[in-house]
């Protein structure tokens, strides 16, 4: 008796259950159900003139014996079982993948019992082999149509008939009496043709003789069949040449889960031989975790990125297996295997290559800047609409908010991402050698110059991008020299007389207030307007402290790398914490207020607290809003005296800091300035300062 059905979900699970039960004698589908007109199953279920709806409750009466949910909705589940009949079985979309394969196998089986007569003549009459069968007395039971053909006999005259009568020549009554087989023989029939044919005896279970069979073909299919042979055997060499040869280590395994294949690379990543492994179980190989193999040969699907230790050495893998099926049949499954070691070593060749290639070029993109403030998100777009103009940028900020990062992601992201970026300290290269240094000079230009002269920086940066910092430091001189490069497209090497025309795109930073330089006469004004076309602000960090914790967990990864730590992040307390103080030094104070946390830190600690971070602590001061704002402070370096001016302490201070911090880059001027939000310039000024303070103490 058919089971009416009703189907709930007509995506890709509902119509595969549709299409299963629509071949099904055993149930009648009533109707499905989706409430999505674009669902993949509707349409099939109007060809087939099946209702569709919207509501299951529309349909659900005692009619209904079942109902396939295959939505995977536990809730929807739960109601239908709420208000189906009691008879009524309601099968969740797991199980009803289960029936299905189980229905199908049992419409399968019952197809198979059903035609098994009708199949086994059709594949004995439609072989290429003749094949005949004698019982045990040479009477013959099965004539096929190829045995017809090849001995020229009709099936009717020789069933029942013994075999000499048939075939004069006939061996099968020696095989009867021997009861061994007789391999790919060749026989002369009486018209003289050839055949090639194998005899072999037929027991019964209990070793009792029962008949015997002979199978063959005449010479012409014999010498085909030969050179099919060849050509396979040209392909399976083929293929067992590119798995011989193959990196990837590769195993193979019958449908029973033995070994039968593995290859060079097998055998170094695990330490088995072949015979150690073919003919073997496939968990022979295995020294932590269940075989891949084994799962995929009971369940015939794929698995992938299943991770364990294989080998002798324990080694850690990356498994991917995959079955072997041929006409529906399972034969085996064919695994690759990946050392995980050595995809570990090679990602970090790569960040290391990486790393190599950004130090050569522009190293940063837009994606290595953090925050989603209104400010820097402005900053950001601003910086992306420059990019896509060859105008002059001037990026504006105080110290330590990244404006070279900044520099660096206009380039990546313009036309001239392929060609040179070139950085320029204005204030890190002394006056004299500043213009020899961007122009270049001519051989002979002053004592010392190279033969055959030098090209200067902007030819270097030629149709790529020079970013000019602390442009502001720029003496008047060089100022003016500037200034006809950007209006005359060329430049004019020190000593030479020849102008060079050159193609570059201009970035200039500064933390310098350039209009108040401007009315102070330290900065043209013609040469405020050539760089200031496309003016971005960068915000201080103060300015956007949601930013911060983005911020933070950037720097983080990279002192992480510098420092081989592995800080996981920074607490809500100490966020708090970083977000209450003022950074007069931005991004880069950032970075060394969370390096010098990390450096403290015990190394089973995972995350920076606030007591990691010493170098912030609360100060009062008087604001006008009379809230707390943090300073970064240490032990007072110098106690105050009577015999010091204010200036002389403030330079006093000033310089025993800078002492400090020198003495930590080994006397790195120019580290230190950057460090300390200076100009170099500013740096030498303010040591002088400090010198002559002290002379005036002693």
């Amino acid at each position: 008796m058919k089971q009416n059905v009703m189907i709930v979900g007509m995506g890709a699970g509902g119509t595969a259950v549709l299409k299963l039960l629509s071949h099904s004698d055993l149930f009648n589908i009533v109707a499905v159900v989706d409430s999505r007109i674009e669902a993949q199953g509707n349409e099939i279920a109007k060809n087939l003139h099946i209702p569709v709806l919207n509501d299951w409750k529309e349909i659900l009466t005692d009619d209904i014996d079942v109902i396939f949910n295959t939505t995977g909705d536990e809730i929807l589940h739960q109601e239908l079982i709420v208000h189906k009949p009691k008879h009524t079985l309601a099968i969740p979309g797991t199980v009803a993948r289960i029936i299905a394969e189980l229905v199908q196998e049992k419409e399968s089986l019952f197809h198979i019992l059903s035609n098994k007569n009708r199949q086994q003549e059709l594949i004995l009459d439609n072989t290429h082999d003749g094949m005949i069968v004698v019982d045990k007395w040479g009477k013959i039971l099965l004539f096929n149509r190829s045995a017809e053909s090849i001995l020229q006999t009709n099936k009717e005259d020789a069933i029942g008939r013994d075999i000499l009568e048939v075939v004069p020549t006939s061996k099968l009554p020696r095989v009867l009496q021997t009861k061994k087989k007789e391999i790919n023989q060749e026989h002369i029939l009486l018209n003289g043709s050839k055949i090639f044919t194998t005899r072999i005896p037929i027991f019964r279970e209990d070793g009792e003789l029962e008949g015997a069979i002979s199978v063959f073909k005449d010479d012409t299919e014999v010498l085909n069949l030969a050179e099919e042979v060849t050509n396979l055997k040209e392909v399976y060499s083929m293929l067992e040449a590119v798995i011989q040869s193959s990196d990837e280590a590769i195993s193979v395994v019958d449908e029973k889960g033995n070994g039968i294949i593995i290859n060079p690379a097998y055998t170094r990543l695990t330490g088995l031989s072949t015979d150690q492994v073919i003919g073997k179980h496939a968990t022979i190989d295995i020294s932590e975790g269940e075989s891949v193999h084994l799962k995929v040969l009971k369940t015939k699907q794929a698995v992938r990125g299943v991770r364990m230790k294989v080998g002798k050495q324990n080694r850690d893998v990356l498994v991917n297996v995959a079955p072997v099926i041929v006409d529906g049949k399972l034969k085996g499954s064919v695994g690759v295997i990946h050392d995980v070691s050595e995809i570990s070593q090679l990602t970090n060749e790569l960040h290391r290559a990486r790393q190599i290639i950004r130090t050569l070029e522009a190293k940063y993109s837009f994606e290595d800047i953090a925050g989603e403030s209104e400010g820097i998100q402005l900053a950001i777009m601003q910086a992306k609409l420059a990019a896509s103009t060859p105008a002059t940028v001037l990026l504006r900020g105080e110290s330590g908010t990244g404006k070279e990062l900044f520099a660096h992601a206009i380039h990546n992201e313009s036309d001239r991402k392929y060609n040179k970026f070139v950085r320029v300290n204005c204030a890190a290269i002394s006056e004299s050698l500043l213009e020899s240094e961007l122009f270049g000079y001519e051989e002979g230009a002053f004592s010392g110059a190279k033969r055959g002269g030098k090209r200067g920086l902007f030819e270097e940066a030629n149709n790529g991008s020079i970013f000019l910092d602390e442009i502001g430091e720029l003496s008047p001189a060089m100022q003016a020299k500037l200034l006809r490069v950007l209006q005359e497209k060329e430049i004019r090497r020190v000593g030479g007389t020849k102008s060079i025309p050159i193609n570059v795109r201009v970035i200039a930073a500064t933390n310098v207030h350039l209009e108040e330089a401007i009315v102070e006469g330290k900065f043209r004004e013609d040469l405020y307007y050539r760089l200031n076309k496309l003016p971005i602000l960068i915000p201080a960090l103060r300015e956007r402290v949601e930013d911060i914790l983005p911020i933070g967990e950037r720097l983080l990864a990279k002192i992480n790398q510098d420092y081989g730590r592995n800080v996981e992040g920074i607490s809500s307390s100490a966020v708090k914490s970083l977000k209450l103080y003022n950074w007069p030094g931005n991004v880069r104070e950032l970075e060394n207020v969370l390096g010098r946390a990390v450096i403290f830190m015990k190394f089973h600690e995972k995350q920076i607290l606030p007591e990691h971070l010493s170098a912030i602590t609360q100060v009062k001061q008087e604001q006008t809003n009379g809230t707390k704002a943090p300073q970064i402070i240490d032990k007072p370096i110098i106690e105050s005296s009577q015999n010091l001016s204010l200036d002389e302490m403030v330079s006093m201070f000033e310089g025993e800091i800078i002492e400090k911090i020198l003495k930590n880059n080994n006397g790195n001027k120019t580290k230190t300035a950057k460090e300390l939000g200076l100009s170099v310039r500013n740096l030498y000024y303010k040591i002088e300062k400090y010198e002559s303070a002290k002379n005036s103490t002693q």
